[in-house]
Formats: structure tokens, sequence, C-alpha cells
């Protein structure tokens, strides 16, 4: 195993993997340690999924001119990454005449951040647009450069480009501490051995305040875990045609009602405190709320069409709250990355671009790499496809041909392509999250066995040494009948 890189990067989430994605253009050995069994296992893939566009950060702040950079490079990197994206606009709907001041606040805000196409809408107009919402709308702000987006999909994509660049990721390799020559970072202590390095950056996520602290630095900053749940409408049930978000409150944006990229309707999250940082917990009141908040939206909600839930961790940071994005001074060779909660998925590849900044203006020499490629093609997603190109597929490979998941029409050869990728799948979730296997009415039910076969197969190992999302979840633990 090599042990030598000229960058280390702590955490795979969208901010590691897409600094990951940037340095690979190159001529530079990057590793990329995480102590997850995946890329995307934390805040990143469980999220509202909204490239934001940038009206409501404080002017002047940190957070404005990443999420207003960031915006706009999500724009042209989707495509260029092959992600799946809809271009959706969003809008803040005000109800009542009492709350229609705020959403004139949040348009100067906007036009502070310089957001392009920022507009209020009447309330008669939009629902024109928007017949499902609250008849009592007054009137929207509107935000045209606002997108949805797969989250997981997008941290897959920006890693599997680094990786075919050259990048190395390293799965349940949890850091344990820098290695120091005086005031200069050299490597890396790991559960996996010693790592030596030239930079190392911090992208830990919701760990970054642990991270600086071992590096000596921020000692004061702490990340206060919160919960934000959310629910997942069957897409047949109803529809909306945006992101609508209500009249924002002291405690956030609060409960949105959105579409996504796989056609089901989004609404969440609820703001409650976790017990820690890996609290994922649901519970009856916070979705309660959760549904009660989206009703207010969109009143014809019912929560019966409800087929998944879920709870993802905010990486808050004390203080300002501001997001923090440096080259300390005490330290050399190390990129401190901290407190990225909201809007930092749609500020994460501003972020990343300014880590690179960071290390130029360090001294870093960077050298272009001639073999460097910025596309990356996705692998076949049969259920998108038009008969003809279905029938081509199969033709091609019959394992297309092999339904595995029936809600999402998910096959064999889709389930193969996502084990043997540029970053492979090895778990269950790694291939629900590639593929959308089991996100359906049934949620796996079905699909289970035979995924479990599938895996073992190609991989090599027994059934009984397949997992859900890594070390400790065995899905089966022994044979009940041989076949």
């Amino acid at each position: 195993m090599k042990t030598n890189y000229d960058v280390i990067i702590i955490g795979s989430g969208i901010v590691g993997s897409l600094i990951a994605r940037y340095l690979s253009r190159y001529e530079l050995s990057v590793l990329v340690v995480e102590k997850q069994a995946d890329v995307g296992m934390c805040p990143s893939s469980a999220n509202s999924a909204i490239i934001h566009a940038g009206y409501d950060p404080k002017p002047g702040s940190v957070k404005a001119a990443m999420n207003a950079e960031g915006n706009k490079i999500w724009h042209t990197l989707a495509p260029e990454l092959g992600i799946m994206h809809k271009k959706t606009g969003s809008c803040v709907a005000a109800l009542g005449e009492e709350e229609l001041p705020v959403l004139n606040e949040l348009l100067e805000n906007g036009k502070a951040n310089k957001i392009p196409g920022l507009e209020i809408i009447s309330g008669k107009d939009f629902i024109k647009k928007e017949p499902l919402i609250n008849p009592l709308v007054s009137g929207v702000l509107w935000a045209p450069t606002a997108m949805v987006i797969d989250p997981f999909g997008a941290v897959l994509a920006a890693a599997e480009n680094a990786v075919t660049n050259g990048v190395e990721y390293l799965f349940e390799t949890e850091f344990t501490g820098f290695i120091f020559n005086d005031n200069t970072i050299t490597g890396i202590h790991t559960n996996k051995g010693d790592f030596s390095c030239r930079w190392a950056i911090n992208a830990a996520g919701l760990y970054s305040d642990e991270v600086a602290h071992k590096a000596g630095i921020r000692k004061g900053f702490k990340i206060i875990p919160r919960k934000g749940g959310y629910l997942v409408f069957d897409a047949a049930k109803f529809q909306i045609n945006n992101v609508l978000f209500p009249v924002p409150s002291g405690l956030g944006k609060g409960t949105l009602v959105s579409v996504t990229t796989h056609g089901n309707i989004l609404i969440g999250p609820d703001n409650e405190p976790a017990s820690g940082k890996e609290d994922t917990s649901t519970t009856a009141s916070g979705m309660a709320a959760i549904i009660s908040g989206a009703k207010k939206l969109i009143p014809t909600i019912d929560e019966r069409n409800a087929i998944a839930m879920y709870e993802g961790i905010r990486a808050k940071g004390n203080g300002d709250r501001d997001f923090i994005i440096e080259r300390p001074d005490e330290i050399n060779a190390f990129i401190n990355i901290c407190g990225i909660e909201s809007p930092g998925f749609a500020s994460a590849p501003a972020i990343a671009l300014k880590a690179v900044e960071l290390m130029k203006e360090g001294g870093e020499n960077f050298k272009d790499k001639k073999s460097w490629n910025p596309v990356r093609k996705p692998f076949p997603h049969f259920h998108r496809m038009n008969m003809e190109e279905k029938a081509a597929l199969v033709k091609q490979n019959p394992a297309y041909g092999r339904i595995v998941c029936r809600c999402e029409e998910v096959t064999e050869g889709e389930i193969i392509d996502a084990i043997h990728s540029p970053v492979p799948a090895r778990t269950y979730d790694g291939i629900k999250r590639r593929t959308w296997l089991g996100t359906g009415r049934c949620q796996g039910a079905f699909d289970y066995p035979r995924v479990i076969q599938i895996i073992a197969r190609e991989l090599g190992i027994d059934e009984t040494e397949v997992t859900k999302k890594g070390k400790g979840s065995n899905l089966a633990y022994r044979r009940t009948k041989w076949f």
C-alpha cells in the first residue's frame, strides 16, 4: 500500500470529493481518507437536495460569496459530471398580507448578494403556476437560478471523476491525528497506519471541529449537531412544479415542499437537537411537525402517501456560524474547512476552488496534467430510457433485461455497473444510492435477497459477508436453506 502523497483530504463528502476532483487536474498524488464505507454517507446525502440561489445569507459573509459563486458553477458542473438535476427555480411564499414585507427584505438581501433574476410575483399569478399552493398565498419571491440535484449522485460523480484522473480513496479509514515537524503537518495517523503528505485538508464535515483541534487550532470552535428530518412521497400521488419555501423564521428556512430529480416529492426538514453526531433517529413528533409545516404550503398533502422518512445531521458551528475556509497562520501545509452547514451543498464547488486557491497562496506550484478529463459519463439508467434504447442495451448485455427492483425498474446490469465502477459499491446502501433501487413503495422488501446474491457473486464473498452500510451491518447471518 502506498503511504506517501502530496495531498491528503480528510472526508469524502461533497466538499472533500470536489476538492479531490479539482486537484486531480494537476500533477499531484492525492489521497482521500474516509471512515465510512462509502462516499457521502453523512450530511452530503441527507439534505434538501437544493442548489440555493443565494438570496438569504448575510451580505459580505463567506456564506454569501460561496453560495452565489457555487450556484453559478453548478449550472455547468452538473451536466459536465453527468449529475441528475432539474432547473426548477425556487420561491418563498408569503401567506397573508402580514408576511409580504419579509419578501421585500429577502429581495433586497439577494440584490446585495448580486443574485440574478429575483422578483416578487403576486399570489394570484403564482397560483396559475402552482395550483396546489395554499390559496392564502399573497406573493412569492421567485429565484430562477435555484435547482434541485441528486445529492449522493453529485458526491459520487465528483469522486468518480477524481479517481479516473488518478486520485485514490481509502474507505473505513479513520483519521486519528496529525504528524508534525515543528509547526508543519507532514502526515496523518489512521487506524490503517500512517500516511505522509505535503498538504493536509480538513473536509471532515460533522467532525471538522475535532480534526481542527488535533491540528492545534480553533480550540473554541465546536460543531453543534442538529437533526433535520424529511419525508419522501410517492411520485404518483401528487405533483408540484417548483421548490417551495415558507417565509423563514429565526430557526432557519422552514419546512419546504420540493420536487426531486427522481420524480418524488420531498418535505422537511424539522429542526431538532441531536444527541450526537450520529443520531439519525426519527421521532413521531418531528415527523408530525414536518407534515404540519408542509401543509401550510400545500394543504392537500396526505401523509398516507409518504413512502420513506429519514434524518440528516447538520454541521452547525457555534459563534457567528459563518463558513470557515482558511490556511491558518499557526500551522503550515494545512487547509481548514469547518462549519459548512446550509447552503453548504450549493456552495461546495466554490469552497473547493477556494481551498485550491489557498494552496497556491501557500506556495504550491501547480502543474497541469495533460491527460486530465473533466467529463464523467454516468452508467445507463434503464428506467430513464425509451423502449428502443432499452432493447439495444439488453441486446448488448442481457443482464440489463433482468429486473431486480420492480418499483424503480432497476436491472441486474445496473447493479453490476455500480459494483465495478471507479468508486465501487460494496454494500446494499451503496447499490441503493447509485441505482435508486429500493426507494419505491416496497422500500426494498422484494429486492434484498437478489441484491445480496449479486453482491456476493461479484465480490467473490459469502452472502453472510454482505453488509447494509459497512462493518457491523451484515444483512444475513446464516443460511436457513441450501440450494
